[in-house]
């Protein structure tokens, strides 16, 4: 019987040898490998944790000692040992998340995916603990190397070095990458760590000596390593950069020894005060196709065949991140002017194609969103034009910066937002349902929803040609589907797809991909003997005039966007149209004011009523009269 059949939690662990703790890490990787290979998922982070869960769960007590995970996307292992087995609907619905979920389980503490925060998290559990009188629980916070590149870490560090009466463990999972490598100083200084040649040659050196005493030597060579770790790190002078801090600092610490993670940990937690292990990994570790892969090592990885782990194609159609990828080079060919800024995410937010035509061009600031910001900020007063290229969600991150350092100063700063409305599979915090009701109370700020592939490349070109003020292109995850060509454009470059003839029904005003719905539910109408008009503004915010003057002529105007209805697009169009006295009916629809659950972006837009039959079937109850709000009589 496989060890890991007998692991129901992490009390089970307690009796394992450390012979029986190697054969489990290596039937854990299998798991992964055959289980992430059906479903997609992260792959890289998770192969590269495997004994440093194993020794966590073995030298501490979760849940009463609580651990955190930063990002949660290294938490598979977590998720197996703490009796979460079944992978068959990872990121689908009604199955695991892609992430820690505290409705999965007591184990799981903190549910965002964005990165940096665990340390203020852990700062305030500790803290709670110590107030309390619960001085024996113990909080583990697990880093990943990348987030350290984000501010809020150095902030966090700060703060618990004020008060380190507490029994608080920090564990940096260092493997290089956040993403992909991780950059800027504290990278470079990790890195050192890793290469510096004192380090290495006595920790090869011991080796060899207990090598040579035969098993015996090996054994006790295990079971000190630990120790050793600790002096020869101290030899090496690795944790200079923590004394100042007064952190104690363990390590750095082979991450695939789980025997040394477990004497070091034990160390830590016996300390009694704020300490830090610092833990070398190998991401993608145990699976050659992902510790080869040059990218990312199967850091977020679809379906694939597990034995080549060559991807498995779902046809050929194009993504809106590549159409983007395209485009930028295109326009930086052409405008030296142009330069691309991106927060740790080069490969996929899609400007890897830039980085190797233009490589002096295009800044990667690690995980620090409110510094990329601000940073564009300076760029555009220096001269040149910032596009900044990252996941709507992360723009939560750098709202003050957009308003005060970008919008104030009139600061000609593109923000290209990818992942933007429902995204679906990686669940709550990845969803970028916030962008429009967030972005759009910016004063000056334009906000533009490309429908295809012709309007991203367009509307990203007129965006660059700004230069007194913030602009938006955001647009959703996934294939970019076929072009929808417009019947006319106003002279305020407003797109007509579909034009009733005279006195209308319906007027649907769409964001973005959301023209196809419309265009759909029009079709349903027509059947029905309800005559609608189908436009596209292309920049939502602000509302061109000629919105408004096509409202005059329709009994109601439905607004449809894949954010939240609250502060969204469609409440800007209402209050166009009365401040132009057109009392033509509003119906804004939108995602409701809440964290979508993980599943598929069409689950997920079905949820919300955002379907062709959905919007068709309440239209012609408004139509009709029997749902508010009623469209204006004819």
């Amino acid at each position: 019987m496989a060890i890991l059949d007998q692991i129901e939690g992490p009390a089970d662990l307690a009796s394992l040898s450390a012979e029986q703790c190697a054969q489990l890490a290596a039937e854990i990787r299998e798991f992964l490998i055959s289980e992430v290979a059906k479903t997609g998922g992260h792959l890289g982070p998770n192969l590269g944790v495997v004994e440093l869960t194993i020794a966590l769960h073995r030298v501490f007590e979760s849940p009463r000692d609580p651990i955190i995970f930063d990002t949660g996307h290294q938490s598979y292992v977590h998720k197996i040992l703490t009796g979460r087995k079944d992978f068959s609907q990872l990121r689908q619905r009604d199955g695991l998340a892609g992430y820690p979920q505290r409705s999965e389980s007591d184990h799981d503490i903190v549910e965002s995916s964005h990165a940096s925060s665990s340390l203020s998290w852990a700062d305030g559990i500790s803290r709670a603990f110590a107030r309390t009188g619960q001085q024996n629980r113990t909080v583990v916070a697990v880093v990943g190397d990348g987030a350290l590149t984000g501010g809020m870490t150095w902030e966090a560090l700060n703060n618990i070095t004020d008060d380190n009466e507490r029994n608080l463990v920090i564990v940096v999972n260092d493997n290089g990458r956040s993403y992909a490598p991780t950059i800027g100083g504290m990278a470079r200084f990790l890195n050192s760590v890793r290469s510096r040649a004192t380090y290495r040659d006595l920790q090869e050196g011991s080796e060899r000596l207990f090598a040579r005493l035969g098993k015996p030597g090996r054994t006790l060579y295990r079971g000190t390593r630990g120790a050793l770790h600790g002096f020869l790190s101290r030899a090496s002078d690795n944790d200079h950069l923590y004394s100042n801090l007064d952190i104690k600092y363990f390590g750095p610490v082979d991450g695939h020894d789980e025997a040394g993670l477990e004497a070091v940990l034990t160390q830590a937690r016996e300390y009694g005060r704020p300490a830090l292990v610092h833990v070398i990994t190998e991401k993608g570790r145990g699976y050659a196709p992902a510790e080869n892969h040059i990218g990312d090592q199967f850091h977020a990885i679809g379906q694939f065949d597990r034995d080549s782990g060559e991807p498995i194609s779902h046809g050929s159609a194009r993504t809106w991140t590549s159409v983007f990828g395209e485009s930028i080079v295109d326009l930086a060919a052409n405008n030296e002017k142009i330069v691309a800024i991106t927060a740790a995410m080069l490969e996929p937010v899609g400007l890897a194609p830039m980085s190797e035509r233009f490589p002096d061009r295009v800044y990667d600031v690690g995980i620090a969103e409110q510094h990329a910001v601000t940073s564009a900020a300076g760029l555009a007063y220096g001269g040149l034009h910032p596009v900044v290229a990252l996941y709507a969600t992360f723009m939560n991150r750098a709202f003050d910066q957009v308003l005060m350092d970008v919008a104030l100063h009139h600061a000609g700063v593109t923000f290209v937002l990818d992942r933007s409305g429902i995204t679906g599979p990686d669940g709550a915090s990845h969803n970028g349902v916030w962008d429009l009701a967030m972005l759009q109370i910016v004063p000056g700020i334009r906000i533009s929803a490309p429908r295809d592939a012709d309007t991203l490349t367009e509307l990203l070109a007129e965006a660059t040609t700004v230069e007194d003020a913030p602009t938006v292109v955001r647009y959703p995850k996934g294939s970019v589907g076929s072009a929808l060509p417009a019947i006319r454009r106003t002279p305020d470059g407003v797109d007509v797809l579909r034009e009733a003839k005279g006195s209308a029904d319906v007027l649907f005003v769409t964001v973005g991909p959301m023209a196809r719905v419309a265009l759909e539910a029009a079709e349903i109408l027509a059947r029905e003997g309800i005559s609608a008009s189908v436009i596209d503004p292309r920049w939502v915010v602000p509302v061109a005039d000629s919105v408004v003057e096509m409202a005059r002529s329709h009994r109601l105007l439905v607004s449809i966007e894949d954010g939240i209805r609250v502060g969204g697009v469609g409440t800007r169009i209402r209050q166009a149209l009365r401040d132009g006295a057109v009392d033509t009916a509003v119906s804004e629809l939108g995602t409701p004011d809440e964290f979508p659950p993980h599943a598929t972006r069409d689950q997920l837009l079905d949820d919300a009523g955002l379907t062709a039959e959905r919007i068709a079937a309440n239209v012609i109850d408004q139509v009709r009269g029997t749902r508010i709000p009623i469209a204006r009589p004819e």
